[in-house]
C-alpha cells in the first residue's frame, strides 16, 4: 500500500471513530435524560431502605430541622425515632428467592439437536454458575430489584490460564445498578432487544493514567471538551468516567434460498458453491445482520475495543415494577409505596415517647408533717432502693385516729388514639407491601396446616411478580450461555460439567465432528465414551422455580423415613435409596453394599408384567441352548478343517513323490545301474536324517507312496541284468 493510501485510510479511521464517539455521547446523554427522574426516586428508595437510628434517612430534612438537633444543639430537641420495618418485608421476598432459586433448563428445538447434548449444556451452565459465584450476582440483582426496582447481571469471558488461549464464560455481579444505562426504548423486561448499553465507572485521575498509560492525558481531554456541555458527564475535578459501551453494528445483506431448504448469504463462498451446483437461487430477501461490538472509552477516545461473540448484548435487566407515563419510564420496588406508612409509624412512635417523657412523674401523696425528719429518704425514693421508708403518724383528725400512709399517684398513660394511629400505620406498611401477619411469621386464627399454607400463599402471590421477573432474567442468561458456549469452546477440549446433585464430571467436546453425539465403542459393541458437538442443532431454554436440590433431598429423606417406619418390609425394596439420601460419611458406600443384597428383580428397573418376565426367561434359556449348539457345531467344523488340512498335506507329499518317480523314470534309460543305486541310497539316507522315514512307518497310509515307489523301482533289477551276448548269425 502506498503512503498516500495509508494516510487516507488513517484519516477515514479517525473520521469513523469521531462519528462513532459522537453517536456514543449522544446516546449517553439521552440515557441520562431518560433515567434522571426515575433514578432520583430509586436512590431515595435505597436510602430509605437503609435508614437507621444513626443516619435518620427516613426523616425528611425539614422535619429534622424543627424537631431534632440543629448544628449540634440538642436544646429542646424532640425525639426522632426510626423503627425500620421495611427490611423484614424486603427480605421476605428476597430470601424466598434464595430458597427457591430459578434455574434454566436447555431443551432441543430442532431435529438435529440431541437430548444428550442438552444435558451437557445444563451441566456446563451449572459449572459456569459455580465458578462464577453466580448466586451472588443473582442475589444482588434480586435485592436491588425488590428494594428500588431494577437490578442487572452481566456475562464476561476470561482466559482459563495465563499461558492459554482457551476462554471460560463467567456470570458477573453488578452491585451498583445506577452505573448501568440501557437503551430506554426497550420493550422486553430483560432488555434482550436493547440496541446499546453502558456500564460506567468513575476512577481517580491518577488511577486512570496508571491503567491507560498510552491514552491521551487528562489535560488534553479537558481541552477537547471546552465549550461542550457534555464534558461534565465524563470529567470532574478529581475523577474521570470510564464506560464500557456495547452496541450493534448493522449490515444489510441478501439471503438466497436453494433447493433442499439450503440458504447462504449472497457472494459468500458457500453461496458461490451453491450457485455452481443449483444455478439461480429459488428466492432472495434482504436481511439486517447484526453484530455486537464492545469498546471501552473515556468519552473522547477509544481505549480498547473488540467484537463480542454472542448475538445479544451481555447485560440482563431484572425489573421490579415498571411504568411508562407520558413517554417517561419509571420503575419502583417494594419500598416506594410503603415510605409514607413507615414515616407515619416513626412519627407516632416518637410522639408516644415524647408524651410519656414530658409527662410529670407520679409523686407520693401524704399529709403534712408525715415526712418530717425523713425528707431525704422520700426525696430519693425514685432513684435509691431504700429497704424501708418511715413516716410520722399524724392524729390531727380530731378523733385520735391514725391517718393513712402516703400513696403514689397513678402513672400517666398514653392516649388511646395515639396507640390506634400507630397500629394503623403498621397495618398500612403491610398493605402497601402485600405482606400481612401470616406472611411474616405472625400467629393468626388458622389452626390447620392447610389453612396456614393457604394464607401464606396469598402473601406470596402479592409479590410473585418479583420472582417471575427474576426467572425471566435467568432464562435470558441461560439462553445467552447456550449461544456463547459453541463459540467460546471452539476447540477440541475436555469440559467440566456439574450435575444436579453437585457431582462433577468431564465431557469431551469436538466442534469439528458432523454429528451432535459420537459414540466410541469397544470390540463387544459397548459404549465406552461419547464426544459431543454443541454447535450442531438448535436449543432453547425454559426455566423452573422451586426448592433446590438439597431441599428436595431432605424432603425425600423425611418422606422415605415415614414410609419405612410404617412399613419396615420396604427396607428390602428401597433401603439403598433411603441410605443414599443421607449426608453422614460413608452413606454412599453403605448404599452400594446394601444394594447388593436386594433382589435382582427389584434392581432390574424394568416395568414388565409377570407373563412377560416368564417369557423373557424362556427366551433367555433357549438362546443359551442355541449358543451352546452353535459352539459345538463350530468345534466340529474346526475339526473337519484340521482333518482336511492333513489330507491335503498327504496329497501334496504323494504328488511330490510321484513327480520324483516320473523324473527318475525319464532319466533311467540313460543311467547305469551304479548311478541309479547311488541315487536311491542317497534318497533313503536323506529321509532317515529328516525323520520322514521313521515318522511315516507306523502309518500304513503314510507308507503307501513309498510302497508305490518301491514297486516301481524294484523290478528294475531284473531289467538291469548283464546283457546277453549277441547270437551268431543264423
Amino acid at each position: 500500500m502506498a503512503a498516500n493510501d495509508v494516510e487516507a485510510a488513517g484519516k477515514v479511521s479517525e473520521a469513523d471513530d469521531h462519528d462513532r464517539l459522537a453517536a456514543m455521547r449522544s446516546r449517553f446523554t439521552m440515557a441520562l435524560s431518560a433515567y434522571s427522574d426515575s433514578r432520583e426516586d430509586e436512590l431515595d428508595d435505597l436510602r430509605f431502605m437503609a435508614g437507621s437510628p444513626d443516619n435518620q434517612w427516613q426523616w425528611p430534612a425539614d422535619v429534622l430541622a424543627t424537631r431534632g438537633s440543629v448544628q449540634g444543639q440538642t436544646i429542646n430537641a424532640r425525639p426522632c425515632l426510626t423503627i425500620n420495618k421495611l427490611p423484614q418485608h424486603v427480605r421476605q421476598v428476597t430470601n424466598e428467592q434464595r430458597q427457591n432459586r430459578p434455574t434454566g433448563k436447555v431443551i432441543p428445538a430442532d431435529d438435529k439437536a440431541d437430548i444428550a447434548v442438552a444435558e451437557v449444556f445444563d451441566g456446563m451452565v451449572r459449572h459456569i454458575e459455580y465458578i462464577s459465584d453466580a448466586d451472588v450476582a443473582y442475589d444482588t440483582a434480586c435485592d436491588n430489584q425488590v428494594t428500588y426496582g431494577e437490578g442487572y447481571i452481566r456475562i464476561l469471558t476470561e482466559y482459563t490460564r495465563e499461558d492459554s488461549f482457551d476462554q471460560d464464560l463467567k456470570i458477573g455481579r453488578v452491585r451498583n445498578s445506577f452505573s448501568v444505562y440501557m437503551d430506554p426504548t426497550i420493550q422486553d423486561p430483560c432488555g434482550s432487544d436493547a440496541e446499546w448499553c453502558f456500564i460506567t465507572e468513575d476512577i481517580p485521575k491518577k488511577e486512570y493514567e496508571r491503567l491507560f498509560p498510552d491514552a491521551s492525558p487528562v489535560s488534553s481531554l479537558m481541552t477537547q471538551g471546552v465549550g461542550d456541555q457534555s464534558t461534565s458527564q465524563w470529567l470532574s475535578e478529581d475523577t474521570i468516567r470510564i464506560a464500557e459501551y456495547f452496541y450493534y453494528e448493522h449490515k444489510r445483506e441478501t439471503l438466497n434460498l436453494y433447493p433442499g431448504n439450503l440458504t447462504a448469504f449472497n457472494n459468500s463462498p458457500l453461496d458461490k458453491q451453491m450457485k455452481l451446483t443449483f444455478g439461480k437461487p429459488l428466492r432472495s430477501r434482504e436481511v439486517d445482520r447484526k453484530k455486537v461490538k464492545w469498546l471501552k472509552t473515556n468519552g473522547f477516545e477509544v481505549l480498547e475495543e473488540r467484537d463480542w461473540a454472542g448475538k445479544w448484548i451481555p447485560v440482563v435487566r431484572v425489573v421490579g415494577n415498571e411504568f411508562e407515563v407520558d413517554g417517561q419510564l419509571y420503575v419502583s420496588g417494594l419500598v416506594r409505596n410503603a415510605k409514607d406508612a413507615q414515616r407515619m409509624y416513626n412519627y407516632w412512635v416518637s410522639q408516644e415517647a415524647e408524651m410519656l417523657a414530658l409527662a410529670p412523674k407520679a409523686p407520693f401523696i401524704g399529709y403534712g408533717g408525715q415526712f418530717e425528719g425523713y425528707e431525704m429518704q422520700w426525696k430519693t425514693a425514685n432513684t435509691t432502693n431504700w429497704p424501708y421508708l418511715e413516716v410520722n403518724p399524724d392524729v390531727t383528725d380530731g378523733a385520735g385516729a391514725v391517718l393513712p400512709l402516703p400513696q403514689r399517684a397513678p402513672p400517666p398513660l398514653p392516649q388511646t388514639g395515639l396507640i390506634q394511629a400507630k397500629m394503623g400505620a403498621a397495618d398500612d406498611i403491610k398493605s402497601t407491601t402485600g405482606q400481612y401477619d401470616s406472611s411474616i411469621g405472625a400467629s393468626s386464627n388458622e389452626r390447620s396446616g392447610r389453612a396456614i399454607l393457604a394464607r401464606e400463599k396469598q402473601g406470596d402471590t402479592g409479590t410473585y411478580h418479583y420472582v417471575d421477573n427474576l426467572s425471566r432474567a435467568i432464562r435470558h442468561i441461560t439462553r445467552q450461555l447456550v449461544d456463547l458456549i459453541p463459540k467460546i469452546y471452539d476447540t477440541e477440549r475436555v469440559a467440566r460439567i456439574v450435575g444436579l446433585d453437585g457431582e462433577v464430571g468431564m465431557v469431551k467436546i469436538n466442534p469439528m465432528q458432523p454429528e451432535a453425539v459420537k459414540e466410541i465403542r469397544d470390540q463387544n459393541g459397548g459404549v465406552i465414551d461419547k464426544i459431543y458437538n454443541p454447535s450442531v442443532g438448535v436449543y432453547d431454554v425454559c426455566v423452573t422455580t422451586g426448592p433446590g436440590y438439597m431441599t428436595k433431598r431432605q424432603e425425600a429423606l423425611d418422606a422415605m423415613s415415614m414410609l419405612l417406619q410404617s412399613n419396615p418390609q420396604l427396607w428390602s425394596v428401597a433401603g439403598d435409596l433411603f441410605i443414599k439420601n443421607m449426608d453422614w460419611p460413608g452413606a454412599q458406600e453403605m448404599a452400594k453394599r446394601f444394594a447388593k443384597i436386594i433382589d435382582p428383580k427389584v434392581m432390574d428397573g424394568s416395568d414388565q408384567s409377570p407373563e412377560m418376565a416368564a417369557a423373557k426367561q424362556q427366551i433367555d434359556a433357549m438362546t443359551q441352548e442355541l449358543n451352546q449348539t452353535v459352539d459345538a457345531i463350530q468345534q466340529m467344523q474346526q475339526g473337519f478343517e484340521a482333518q482336511k488340512l492333513q489330507i491335503d498335506s498327504f496329497k501334496a507329499e504323494i504328488q511330490a513323490y510321484d513327480a520324483e518317480t516320473k523324473r527318475i523314470s525319464a532319466v533311467q534309460a540313460s543311467m547305469t545301474y551304479e548311478q541309479i543305486q547311488d541315487i536311491v541310497m542317497g534318497t533313503i539316507a536323506a529321509a532317515v536324517d529328516t525323520g520322514d522315514l521313521i515318522a511315516g512307518m507306523p502309518s500304513s497310509e503314510a507308507m503307501e507312496p513309498r510302497g508305490m515307489i518301491e514297486t516301481q523301482e524294484m523290478p528294475m533289477e531284473p531289467q538291469m541284468a548283464p546283457p546277453v551276448p549277441p547270437q551268431m548269425g543264423m
